[in-house]
Protein backbone atom coordinates (compact mmCIF):
# COMPACT_ATOMS: atom_id res chain seq x y z
CA UNK A 1 0.00 0.00 0.00
CA UNK A 2 1.45 3.06 -1.17
CA UNK A 3 1.36 6.17 1.51
CA UNK A 4 -0.53 9.13 0.33
CA UNK A 5 0.44 12.99 1.70
CA UNK A 6 -2.53 12.71 3.50
CA UNK A 7 -1.13 9.76 5.28
CA UNK A 8 2.13 11.63 5.97
CA UNK A 9 0.01 14.88 7.20
CA UNK A 10 -1.90 12.82 9.93
CA UNK A 11 1.44 10.80 10.92
CA UNK A 12 2.98 14.42 11.56
CA UNK A 13 0.63 15.51 13.43
CA UNK A 14 -0.47 12.37 15.31
CA UNK A 15 3.55 11.99 16.88
CA UNK A 16 4.46 15.09 18.19
CA UNK A 17 0.97 15.22 20.86
CA UNK A 18 1.78 11.60 21.54
CA UNK A 19 5.26 12.50 22.64
CA UNK A 20 4.55 15.00 24.48
CA UNK A 21 1.05 13.27 26.47
CA UNK A 22 3.12 9.98 26.75
CA UNK A 23 5.67 11.97 29.03
CA UNK A 24 3.29 14.03 31.20
CA UNK A 25 1.20 10.58 31.73
CA UNK A 26 4.78 9.02 32.22
CA UNK A 27 5.40 11.47 35.13
CA UNK A 28 1.98 11.27 36.48
CA UNK A 29 2.03 7.38 36.56
CA UNK A 30 5.49 7.80 38.41
CA UNK A 31 4.93 10.39 41.05
CA UNK A 32 1.51 8.64 41.79
CA UNK A 33 3.55 5.69 41.92
CA UNK A 34 6.31 7.06 44.31
CA UNK A 35 3.79 8.32 47.26
CA UNK A 36 3.22 5.20 48.05
CA UNK A 37 6.58 4.41 48.99
CA UNK A 38 7.36 7.72 50.42
CA UNK A 39 7.90 6.44 54.22
CA UNK A 40 10.17 4.08 53.15
CA UNK A 41 12.11 6.57 51.75
CA UNK A 42 11.76 9.66 53.71
CA UNK A 43 14.22 9.94 56.60
CA UNK A 44 16.82 7.28 54.97
CA UNK A 45 19.34 9.85 53.78
CA UNK A 46 19.45 8.33 49.98
CA UNK A 47 21.37 10.50 47.81
CA UNK A 48 20.08 12.19 44.66
CA UNK A 49 21.62 9.80 42.75
CA UNK A 50 19.99 7.02 43.92
CA UNK A 51 16.35 8.67 43.96
CA UNK A 52 17.10 9.17 40.73
CA UNK A 53 18.03 5.68 40.04
CA UNK A 54 14.58 4.46 41.86
CA UNK A 55 12.81 6.61 39.28
CA UNK A 56 14.18 5.59 36.66
CA UNK A 57 13.27 2.20 37.67
CA UNK A 58 9.85 2.98 38.12
CA UNK A 59 9.42 5.08 35.28
CA UNK A 60 10.53 1.63 32.79
CA UNK A 61 7.60 -0.12 34.60
CA UNK A 62 5.15 2.27 33.65
CA UNK A 63 5.41 2.80 30.73
CA UNK A 64 2.86 -0.04 29.02
CA UNK A 65 0.67 1.86 31.15
CA UNK A 66 1.14 5.45 29.60
CA UNK A 67 1.33 4.56 26.31
CA UNK A 68 -2.39 3.50 25.70
CA UNK A 69 -3.40 6.84 27.62
CA UNK A 70 -0.69 8.60 25.45
CA UNK A 71 -2.66 7.06 22.44
CA UNK A 72 -6.27 7.92 23.15
CA UNK A 73 -5.28 11.59 24.02
CA UNK A 74 -3.50 12.62 21.28
CA UNK A 75 -6.29 10.53 18.59
CA UNK A 76 -9.10 12.51 20.15
CA UNK A 77 -6.81 15.52 19.21
CA UNK A 78 -5.59 15.01 15.97
CA UNK A 79 -9.34 14.36 15.06
CA UNK A 80 -10.76 16.80 17.22
CA UNK A 81 -8.72 19.61 15.42
CA UNK A 82 -9.60 17.93 11.92
CA UNK A 83 -13.49 17.88 12.85
CA UNK A 84 -13.49 21.14 14.19
CA UNK A 85 -11.59 23.47 11.69
CA UNK A 86 -13.58 21.44 9.16
CA UNK A 87 -10.87 19.54 7.55
CA UNK A 88 -12.21 16.03 8.69
CA UNK A 89 -15.57 17.27 6.34
CA UNK A 90 -13.20 18.46 3.50
CA UNK A 91 -11.52 15.01 3.52
CA UNK A 92 -14.80 13.03 3.66
CA UNK A 93 -16.42 15.22 1.17
CA UNK A 94 -13.42 13.97 -1.20
CA UNK A 95 -14.77 10.48 -0.64
CA UNK A 96 -12.43 9.11 1.71
CA UNK A 97 -13.97 7.80 4.44
CA UNK A 98 -13.26 7.23 8.01
CA UNK A 99 -11.59 4.34 8.22
CA UNK A 100 -9.13 5.29 5.26
CA UNK A 101 -8.26 8.56 7.85
CA UNK A 102 -7.56 6.16 10.77
CA UNK A 103 -5.33 3.62 8.39
CA UNK A 104 -1.90 5.25 8.67
CA UNK A 105 -2.84 6.07 12.83
CA UNK A 106 -3.80 2.27 12.88
CA UNK A 107 -0.15 1.57 11.73
CA UNK A 108 1.60 3.75 14.06
CA UNK A 109 -0.26 2.39 16.84
CA UNK A 110 0.74 -1.13 15.53
CA UNK A 111 4.15 -0.16 16.26
CA UNK A 112 4.20 1.33 19.84
CA UNK A 113 2.10 -1.55 20.27
CA UNK A 114 4.62 -3.91 19.31
CA UNK A 115 7.07 -1.36 21.57
CA UNK A 116 4.52 -2.27 24.64
CA UNK A 117 4.87 -5.58 24.10
CA UNK A 118 8.95 -5.40 23.93
CA UNK A 119 8.80 -3.30 27.15
CA UNK A 120 6.73 -5.41 29.01
CA UNK A 121 8.95 -8.83 28.32
CA UNK A 122 12.20 -7.77 28.13
CA UNK A 123 12.60 -4.35 29.91
CA UNK A 124 10.27 -4.26 32.58
CA UNK A 125 11.50 -7.24 34.18
CA UNK A 126 14.80 -6.19 34.71
CA UNK A 127 13.54 -3.01 35.77
CA UNK A 128 11.33 -3.84 38.68
CA UNK A 129 14.19 -6.18 39.99
CA UNK A 130 16.22 -3.16 40.11
CA UNK A 131 13.54 -1.39 41.99
CA UNK A 132 12.42 -4.20 44.49
CA UNK A 133 16.07 -4.74 45.51
CA UNK A 134 17.03 -1.14 45.78
CA UNK A 135 13.83 -0.32 47.68
CA UNK A 136 14.31 -3.20 49.87
CA UNK A 137 18.07 -2.06 50.89
CA UNK A 138 16.13 1.19 51.47
CA UNK A 139 13.84 -0.67 53.73
CA UNK A 140 16.33 -2.21 56.08
CA UNK A 141 18.81 0.59 56.63
CA UNK A 142 19.02 2.79 59.91
CA UNK A 143 16.97 6.51 59.56
CA UNK A 144 20.11 8.76 59.64
CA UNK A 145 21.35 9.91 63.16
CA UNK A 146 19.28 12.23 65.26
CA UNK A 147 20.48 12.66 68.79
CA UNK A 148 17.06 14.67 70.11
CA UNK A 149 17.46 16.47 74.02
CA UNK A 150 15.69 14.69 76.88
CA UNK A 151 15.09 11.57 73.87
CA UNK A 152 16.70 8.04 74.19
CA UNK A 153 18.50 7.02 70.97
CA UNK A 154 18.19 3.28 70.16
CA UNK A 155 20.17 4.06 66.52
CA UNK A 156 23.18 2.29 67.43
CA UNK A 157 23.12 -1.46 68.48
CA UNK A 158 23.40 -2.31 71.81
CA UNK A 159 23.28 1.24 73.09
CA UNK A 160 20.61 3.68 74.53
CA UNK A 161 22.02 7.38 74.61
CA UNK A 162 20.30 10.20 76.24
CA UNK A 163 21.29 14.04 75.97
CA UNK A 164 20.17 16.45 78.28
CA UNK A 165 21.10 19.15 76.63
CA UNK A 166 22.47 20.02 72.94
CA UNK A 167 24.43 23.39 72.90
CA UNK A 168 23.57 25.84 69.28
CA UNK A 169 27.14 24.54 67.76
CA UNK A 170 25.97 20.75 67.46
CA UNK A 171 28.54 19.91 69.01
CA UNK A 172 29.04 20.02 72.81
CA UNK A 173 26.37 18.30 74.77
CA UNK A 174 25.77 17.82 78.77
CA UNK A 175 23.78 15.77 81.06
CA UNK A 176 24.88 12.46 78.93
CA UNK A 177 23.56 9.06 79.65
CA UNK A 178 24.72 6.42 77.66
CA UNK A 179 23.46 2.52 78.40
CA UNK A 180 25.57 -0.48 77.42
CA UNK A 181 23.43 -3.45 76.57
CA UNK A 182 25.45 -5.46 74.46
CA UNK A 183 26.24 -8.39 77.06
CA UNK A 184 22.16 -8.05 78.40
CA UNK A 185 22.09 -11.46 77.68
CA UNK A 186 25.01 -12.61 79.86
CA UNK A 187 23.25 -10.45 82.90
CA UNK A 188 26.30 -7.87 82.24
CA UNK A 189 25.01 -4.03 82.13
CA UNK A 190 26.71 -1.01 82.36
CA UNK A 191 25.62 2.85 82.54
CA UNK A 192 27.80 5.73 81.55
CA UNK A 193 26.72 9.52 83.18
CA UNK A 194 28.67 12.56 82.21
CA UNK A 195 27.75 15.94 83.23
CA UNK A 196 29.38 17.50 79.48
CA UNK A 197 31.41 15.96 76.06
CA UNK A 198 31.76 16.74 72.74
CA UNK A 199 30.49 14.63 69.83
CA UNK A 200 31.49 14.94 66.22
CA UNK A 201 32.24 12.21 63.26
CA UNK A 202 35.71 11.02 62.00
CA UNK A 203 37.45 12.74 59.06
CA UNK A 204 36.41 9.99 56.38
CA UNK A 205 32.93 9.94 57.68
CA UNK A 206 33.03 6.16 59.16
CA UNK A 207 32.98 6.30 62.92
CA UNK A 208 30.78 8.71 65.06
CA UNK A 209 33.17 9.91 68.51
CA UNK A 210 31.59 10.75 72.27
CA UNK A 211 34.20 12.49 74.22
CA UNK A 212 33.00 12.96 77.55
CA UNK A 213 33.95 14.64 80.69
CA UNK A 214 33.85 14.49 84.40
CA UNK A 215 31.42 11.21 84.74
CA UNK A 216 31.15 8.42 86.19
CA UNK A 217 30.77 4.74 85.12
CA UNK A 218 29.10 1.74 86.65
CA UNK A 219 29.01 -1.74 85.81
CA UNK A 220 26.87 -4.84 87.37
CA UNK A 221 28.39 -8.27 86.63
CA UNK A 222 26.96 -11.40 86.29
CA UNK A 223 25.24 -12.51 89.37
CA UNK A 224 27.11 -15.41 91.77
CA UNK A 225 25.87 -17.67 94.53
CA UNK A 226 28.19 -17.82 97.45
CA UNK A 227 27.44 -20.16 100.50
CA UNK A 228 23.60 -20.60 98.78
CA UNK A 229 22.86 -17.34 98.47
CA UNK A 230 22.70 -15.12 94.80
CA UNK A 231 25.10 -11.96 95.26
CA UNK A 232 24.51 -8.66 93.10
CA UNK A 233 27.68 -7.20 92.57
CA UNK A 234 28.18 -3.64 91.50
CA UNK A 235 30.90 -1.77 90.19
CA UNK A 236 31.43 1.98 90.07
CA UNK A 237 34.28 4.40 88.84
CA UNK A 238 34.90 7.73 87.75
CA UNK A 239 36.39 9.52 85.09
CA UNK A 240 37.87 12.71 83.68
CA UNK A 241 37.78 11.86 80.27
CA UNK A 242 36.10 8.86 78.51
CA UNK A 243 35.78 8.20 75.08
CA UNK A 244 33.26 6.07 73.03
CA UNK A 245 33.65 5.56 68.86
CA UNK A 246 30.83 4.18 67.26
CA UNK A 247 31.23 2.19 63.81
CA UNK A 248 28.48 3.79 61.12
CA UNK A 249 28.40 0.97 58.46
CA UNK A 250 25.49 0.55 60.02
CA UNK A 251 23.99 3.74 58.69
CA UNK A 252 25.44 2.23 55.26
CA UNK A 253 23.50 1.36 51.88
CA UNK A 254 23.67 -2.25 51.89
CA UNK A 255 23.39 -4.27 48.16
CA UNK A 256 20.95 -7.24 48.60
CA UNK A 257 22.03 -9.86 46.27
CA UNK A 258 19.43 -9.58 43.35
CA UNK A 259 18.95 -13.35 42.58
CA UNK A 260 16.70 -12.91 45.96
CA UNK A 261 13.95 -11.75 43.93
CA UNK A 262 14.12 -13.14 41.11
CA UNK A 263 11.93 -15.38 41.14
CA UNK A 264 9.01 -13.11 41.79
CA UNK A 265 6.46 -13.11 39.15
CA UNK A 266 6.56 -9.68 37.95
CA UNK A 267 10.12 -10.33 37.31
CA UNK A 268 10.33 -12.98 34.43
CA UNK A 269 9.51 -13.01 30.99
CA UNK A 270 6.91 -14.78 28.83
CA UNK A 271 8.98 -18.23 28.33
CA UNK A 272 10.41 -17.97 31.91
CA UNK A 273 6.55 -17.18 33.16
CA UNK A 274 5.40 -20.49 30.96
CA UNK A 275 8.18 -22.34 32.63
CA UNK A 276 7.07 -21.19 36.16
CA UNK A 277 3.12 -22.09 35.77
CA UNK A 278 4.48 -25.81 33.91
CA UNK A 279 6.47 -26.23 37.65
CA UNK A 280 3.47 -25.05 39.86
CA UNK A 281 1.07 -27.33 37.80
CA UNK A 282 3.71 -30.29 38.74
CA UNK A 283 4.07 -29.40 42.10
CA UNK A 284 -0.03 -29.43 42.54
CA UNK A 285 -0.06 -32.41 41.34
CA UNK A 286 2.97 -33.72 43.58
CA UNK A 287 1.09 -33.08 46.58
CA UNK A 288 -2.52 -34.41 45.19
CA UNK A 289 -0.50 -37.59 44.56
CA UNK A 290 1.15 -37.60 48.03
CA UNK A 291 -2.22 -36.49 49.58
CA UNK A 292 -3.83 -39.25 47.98
CA UNK A 293 -1.31 -42.18 48.95
CA UNK A 294 -1.45 -41.11 52.32
CA UNK A 295 -4.92 -41.41 52.58
CA UNK A 296 -5.10 -44.83 50.72
CA UNK A 297 -2.73 -45.95 53.72
CA UNK A 298 -4.89 -44.47 56.11
CA UNK A 299 -7.13 -47.77 55.43
CA UNK A 300 -5.34 -51.24 55.70
CA UNK A 301 -8.22 -52.75 53.62
CA UNK A 302 -6.92 -50.63 50.22
CA UNK A 303 -2.89 -50.53 50.82
CA UNK A 304 -2.84 -54.18 49.02
CA UNK A 305 -5.11 -52.62 46.22
CA UNK A 306 -2.89 -49.53 46.32
CA UNK A 307 0.61 -51.79 46.64
CA UNK A 308 -1.30 -53.92 43.22
CA UNK A 309 -1.78 -50.61 41.45
CA UNK A 310 1.83 -49.70 41.73
CA UNK A 311 2.89 -52.78 40.44
CA UNK A 312 0.85 -52.82 37.49
CA UNK A 313 2.18 -49.12 36.91
CA UNK A 314 5.40 -50.28 37.22
CA UNK A 315 5.11 -53.42 34.73
CA UNK A 316 3.40 -51.52 32.35
CA UNK A 317 6.16 -48.98 31.96
CA UNK A 318 8.78 -51.43 31.94
CA UNK A 319 7.05 -53.55 28.94
CA UNK A 320 6.98 -49.71 27.22
CA UNK A 321 10.41 -49.37 27.94
CA UNK A 322 11.32 -52.96 26.38
CA UNK A 323 8.78 -52.01 23.48
CA UNK A 324 11.07 -48.77 22.83
CA UNK A 325 14.46 -50.65 23.19
CA UNK A 326 13.29 -53.32 21.01
CA UNK A 327 11.26 -51.16 18.11
CA UNK A 328 14.42 -49.03 18.07
CA UNK A 329 16.75 -52.25 17.44
CA UNK A 330 13.86 -53.69 14.71
CA UNK A 331 14.56 -50.38 12.89
CA UNK A 332 18.40 -49.94 13.50
CA UNK A 333 18.36 -53.65 11.69
CA UNK A 334 15.74 -52.92 8.85
CA UNK A 335 18.06 -50.05 8.23
CA UNK A 336 21.03 -52.64 8.19
CA UNK A 337 19.19 -54.71 5.88
CA UNK A 338 18.17 -51.89 3.50
CA UNK A 339 21.35 -50.70 3.25
CA UNK A 340 22.55 -54.23 1.58
CA UNK A 341 21.56 -55.23 -1.60
CA UNK A 342 18.90 -57.48 -1.43
CA UNK A 343 19.13 -61.00 -2.24
CA UNK A 344 17.68 -62.89 -5.33
CA UNK A 345 14.86 -65.41 -4.25
CA UNK A 346 14.99 -68.25 -7.96
CA UNK A 347 12.45 -67.68 -9.39
CA UNK A 348 11.41 -71.73 -9.76
CA UNK A 349 11.21 -71.82 -5.26
CA UNK A 350 8.11 -71.64 -3.66
CA UNK A 351 7.91 -68.89 -1.67
CA UNK A 352 5.29 -70.97 0.16
CA UNK A 353 7.63 -73.37 1.17
CA UNK A 354 10.31 -71.01 2.18
CA UNK A 355 11.36 -71.83 5.70
CA UNK A 356 10.42 -69.40 8.59
CA UNK A 357 13.35 -67.65 10.31
CA UNK A 358 14.76 -69.73 13.12
CA UNK A 359 16.30 -68.23 16.56
CA UNK A 360 17.74 -70.88 19.12
CA UNK A 361 15.69 -73.37 17.90
CA UNK A 362 12.36 -71.21 17.79
CA UNK A 363 10.43 -69.47 15.07
CA UNK A 364 10.84 -65.78 15.28
CA UNK A 365 7.50 -64.34 16.79
CA UNK A 366 6.49 -60.24 15.63
CA UNK A 367 7.07 -57.56 17.97
CA UNK A 368 3.72 -56.46 19.13
CA UNK A 369 2.80 -52.97 18.77
CA UNK A 370 3.58 -50.19 21.70
CA UNK A 371 -0.43 -50.42 21.83
CA UNK A 372 -1.06 -53.35 22.55
CA UNK A 373 1.67 -53.90 25.13
CA UNK A 374 0.71 -50.73 26.66
CA UNK A 375 -2.95 -51.95 27.05
CA UNK A 376 -4.16 -53.05 30.41
CA UNK A 377 -4.41 -56.72 30.42
CA UNK A 378 -7.92 -57.79 32.12
CA UNK A 379 -7.63 -61.68 32.71
CA UNK A 380 -11.17 -63.09 33.09
CA UNK A 381 -12.03 -64.63 36.50
CA UNK A 382 -11.28 -68.25 36.32
CA UNK A 383 -14.30 -70.07 38.76
CA UNK A 384 -13.29 -72.90 40.05
CA UNK A 385 -14.89 -75.54 39.64
CA UNK A 386 -17.22 -76.20 43.50
CA UNK A 387 -16.40 -80.05 44.80
CA UNK A 388 -18.17 -82.12 47.33
CA UNK A 389 -21.05 -79.65 47.65
CA UNK A 390 -23.49 -80.43 50.02
CA UNK A 391 -27.07 -79.28 50.75
CA UNK A 392 -26.49 -77.99 54.36
CA UNK A 393 -30.41 -78.27 54.77
CA UNK A 394 -30.04 -81.73 54.75
CA UNK A 395 -26.48 -82.08 56.81
CA UNK A 396 -26.38 -82.11 60.54
CA UNK A 397 -23.98 -81.79 63.27
CA UNK A 398 -21.21 -78.52 63.50
CA UNK A 399 -21.37 -77.61 59.96
CA UNK A 400 -25.13 -77.31 59.95
CA UNK A 401 -25.19 -75.11 62.88
CA UNK A 402 -22.16 -72.74 60.86
CA UNK A 403 -25.03 -72.59 57.86
CA UNK A 404 -27.45 -71.57 60.17
CA UNK A 405 -25.41 -68.57 62.14
CA UNK A 406 -24.27 -67.59 58.68
CA UNK A 407 -27.77 -67.04 58.01
CA UNK A 408 -28.50 -65.45 61.23
CA UNK A 409 -26.04 -63.34 60.54
CA UNK A 410 -27.16 -62.71 56.95
CA UNK A 411 -30.51 -61.65 58.08
CA UNK A 412 -28.92 -59.19 60.53
CA UNK A 413 -26.96 -57.19 57.64
CA UNK A 414 -30.52 -56.59 56.57
CA UNK A 415 -32.12 -55.43 59.48
CA UNK A 416 -28.77 -53.64 60.51
CA UNK A 417 -29.84 -49.38 61.51
CA UNK A 418 -25.82 -48.92 61.78
CA UNK A 419 -22.77 -50.46 60.43
CA UNK A 420 -20.89 -50.81 63.91
CA UNK A 421 -23.63 -53.82 64.24
CA UNK A 422 -22.06 -56.41 62.62
CA UNK A 423 -18.83 -56.19 65.17
CA UNK A 424 -18.97 -57.93 68.33
CA UNK A 425 -20.21 -55.77 71.26
CA UNK A 426 -16.63 -55.73 73.16
CA UNK A 427 -14.67 -54.21 69.98
CA UNK A 428 -17.02 -51.75 69.38
CA UNK A 429 -15.66 -49.30 71.15
CA UNK A 430 -12.13 -49.74 69.85
CA UNK A 431 -13.28 -49.69 66.15
CA UNK A 432 -16.03 -46.61 66.99
CA UNK A 433 -12.26 -45.43 68.82
CA UNK A 434 -9.99 -46.20 65.61
CA UNK A 435 -12.38 -44.99 63.57
CA UNK A 436 -12.75 -41.14 64.35
CA UNK A 437 -9.39 -41.57 64.61
CA UNK A 438 -8.74 -42.33 61.74
CA UNK A 439 -11.34 -40.04 60.38
CA UNK A 440 -9.90 -36.91 61.90
CA UNK A 441 -6.71 -37.38 60.47
CA UNK A 442 -8.10 -37.42 57.05
CA UNK A 443 -9.73 -34.57 57.93
CA UNK A 444 -6.66 -32.71 58.99
CA UNK A 445 -4.32 -34.10 56.48
CA UNK A 446 -7.04 -32.73 53.82
CA UNK A 447 -7.58 -29.01 55.43
CA UNK A 448 -3.75 -28.69 55.26
CA UNK A 449 -3.97 -29.61 51.64
CA UNK A 450 -6.21 -27.36 50.93
CA UNK A 451 -4.81 -24.45 52.46
CA UNK A 452 -0.97 -24.99 51.01
CA UNK A 453 -2.82 -25.32 47.43
CA UNK A 454 -4.67 -22.47 47.85
CA UNK A 455 -1.51 -20.36 48.08
CA UNK A 456 0.16 -22.70 45.16
CA UNK A 457 -2.94 -21.84 42.67
CA UNK A 458 -2.96 -17.58 43.83
CA UNK A 459 0.78 -17.81 42.88
CA UNK A 460 -0.58 -19.61 39.14
CA UNK A 461 -2.95 -17.21 38.87
CA UNK A 462 -0.89 -14.24 39.02
CA UNK A 463 1.44 -15.87 36.82
CA UNK A 464 -1.13 -16.67 33.91
CA UNK A 465 -1.97 -12.95 34.70
CA UNK A 466 0.95 -11.32 34.08
CA UNK A 467 1.47 -13.45 31.10
CA UNK A 468 -1.63 -12.33 29.51
CA UNK A 469 -1.19 -9.06 30.81
CA UNK A 470 1.84 -8.35 28.68
CA UNK A 471 -0.35 -8.96 25.68
CA UNK A 472 -3.17 -7.10 26.42
CA UNK A 473 -1.55 -3.88 27.35
CA UNK A 474 0.11 -3.76 23.67
CA UNK A 475 -3.31 -4.32 22.91
CA UNK A 476 -4.90 -1.71 24.33
CA UNK A 477 -3.40 0.60 22.31
CA UNK A 478 -4.95 -0.19 19.17
CA UNK A 479 -8.36 -0.27 21.05
CA UNK A 480 -7.92 3.21 22.68
CA UNK A 481 -7.24 4.39 19.06
CA UNK A 482 -11.07 3.34 18.00
CA UNK A 483 -12.05 5.39 21.13
CA UNK A 484 -10.02 8.63 20.70
CA UNK A 485 -10.15 8.66 17.08
CA UNK A 486 -13.98 8.45 16.77
CA UNK A 487 -14.48 10.40 19.63
CA UNK A 488 -12.56 13.12 18.64
CA UNK A 489 -14.61 13.42 15.24
CA UNK A 490 -17.70 13.18 17.33
CA UNK A 491 -16.93 15.91 20.02
CA UNK A 492 -15.06 17.80 17.55
CA UNK A 493 -12.53 19.89 19.62
CA UNK A 494 -8.76 19.83 19.74
CA UNK A 495 -6.24 20.76 22.11
CA UNK A 496 -5.87 19.90 25.65
CA UNK A 497 -9.37 20.52 27.14
CA UNK A 498 -12.14 17.83 26.07
CA UNK A 499 -9.58 15.39 24.64
CA UNK A 500 -8.15 15.65 28.33
CA UNK A 501 -10.81 15.49 29.74
CA UNK A 502 -12.79 12.14 27.95
CA UNK A 503 -9.22 10.61 27.71
CA UNK A 504 -9.54 10.73 31.72
CA UNK A 505 -12.57 9.52 32.13
CA UNK A 506 -12.36 6.06 29.82
CA UNK A 507 -9.17 5.62 31.27
CA UNK A 508 -9.68 5.38 34.46
CA UNK A 509 -12.76 3.24 33.41
CA UNK A 510 -10.13 1.02 31.98
CA UNK A 511 -8.18 0.98 35.34
CA UNK A 512 -11.05 0.10 37.07
CA UNK A 513 -11.99 -2.85 34.91
CA UNK A 514 -8.29 -4.32 35.59
CA UNK A 515 -7.98 -3.83 38.90
CA UNK A 516 -11.19 -5.40 39.63
CA UNK A 517 -10.84 -8.59 37.46
CA UNK A 518 -7.63 -8.93 38.75
CA UNK A 519 -8.69 -9.04 42.07
CA UNK A 520 -11.79 -11.56 41.18
CA UNK A 521 -9.06 -13.67 39.61
CA UNK A 522 -7.28 -14.53 42.72
CA UNK A 523 -9.99 -15.26 44.62
CA UNK A 524 -10.82 -17.58 42.04
CA UNK A 525 -14.10 -16.36 40.70
CA UNK A 526 -12.99 -16.09 36.86
CA UNK A 527 -10.27 -17.74 34.77
CA UNK A 528 -6.84 -15.72 35.03
CA UNK A 529 -6.81 -15.60 30.88
CA UNK A 530 -10.43 -13.94 31.07
CA UNK A 531 -9.80 -11.83 33.32
CA UNK A 532 -6.55 -10.62 32.09
CA UNK A 533 -8.61 -9.76 29.05
CA UNK A 534 -11.50 -8.00 30.49
CA UNK A 535 -10.27 -4.69 30.17
CA UNK A 536 -10.25 -4.91 26.47
CA UNK A 537 -13.08 -7.14 25.99
CA UNK A 538 -15.26 -4.17 27.54
CA UNK A 539 -13.60 -0.92 26.05
CA UNK A 540 -13.30 -2.83 22.23
CA UNK A 541 -17.14 -2.75 21.89
CA UNK A 542 -17.28 0.15 22.82
CA UNK A 543 -14.84 1.94 20.34
CA UNK A 544 -16.66 -0.53 17.81
CA UNK A 545 -19.59 1.63 18.77
CA UNK A 546 -18.15 4.51 18.45
CA UNK A 547 -16.09 4.19 15.14
CA UNK A 548 -19.50 3.22 13.63
CA UNK A 549 -21.42 6.72 14.99
CA UNK A 550 -18.44 8.70 13.75
CA UNK A 551 -18.54 7.06 9.91
CA UNK A 552 -22.25 7.72 10.46
CA UNK A 553 -21.31 11.80 10.95
CA UNK A 554 -23.41 11.45 14.80
CA UNK A 555 -23.15 13.86 16.84
CA UNK A 556 -22.04 14.26 20.44
CA UNK A 557 -26.12 14.26 21.92
CA UNK A 558 -26.83 11.26 20.03
CA UNK A 559 -24.00 9.78 21.63
CA UNK A 560 -25.06 10.78 24.96
CA UNK A 561 -28.72 9.30 24.49
CA UNK A 562 -27.27 6.28 23.40
CA UNK A 563 -25.57 5.80 26.70
CA UNK A 564 -28.17 7.37 28.50
CA UNK A 565 -30.48 4.08 26.91
CA UNK A 566 -33.17 6.35 25.26
CA UNK A 567 -33.62 4.32 22.58
CA UNK A 568 -34.37 1.50 24.79
CA UNK A 569 -37.39 3.79 26.14
CA UNK A 570 -38.24 4.80 22.92
CA UNK A 571 -38.63 1.54 21.31
CA UNK A 572 -40.68 0.33 24.18
CA UNK A 573 -42.90 2.55 23.53
CA UNK A 574 -43.18 2.12 19.91
CA UNK A 575 -43.59 -1.34 20.58
CA UNK A 576 -46.02 -0.77 23.28
CA UNK A 577 -48.49 1.53 20.83
CA UNK A 578 -48.32 -0.97 18.24
CA UNK A 579 -49.68 -3.61 20.63
CA UNK A 580 -52.59 -1.43 21.60
CA UNK A 581 -53.54 -0.75 18.40
CA UNK A 582 -53.51 -4.60 17.66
Amino acid sequence: MQLKKLDGMLMKAFIPPFIVTFFIALFVLVMQTLWLYIDDIAGKGIGFFLLVELVSYMSVSMIPMALPVAVLISAVMVLGNLAERYELSSIKSAGVSLWRVMLPLMIVTGAIGIGSYFCSNNLIPVSNLKFKSRLHDIRKQKPTLSLEESVFNDDFQGFSIRLGNKLPDNKSIQDVILFDNTEASQGRLTMVAADSGDMYGSADGKFFVMHLFEGSQVMEPKPTIKDGKRNYPMMRATFDEWTKVFDLDEFELDRTDESLFKSHHTMLSNRQLLIAVDSIDKEIAQRIARNNEQNYKSFYFLQKEFEEQKKEERRRENERMKAERDSFALMKELETQSSAPPARVPEHLDKANLPKPQQNGEPVQPIKKLREINRPVIQPIKKEPQKNVVDSTKQSGPASQDSAQEKAFAYNLDTLTSIIGIFPKEKRGEYLFAAKKTAQTLKDRAESTVNSLQKTRESRVKHVFEYNTKFSMAVACLIFLFFGAPMGAIVRKGGFGWPLLISIVFFMLFIVISIFSKNIAERGVINAVLASWMNCLVIFPMGLALTYWAMRDANLQQVIDFFKFKWVFEYLAIAIARAKKQ
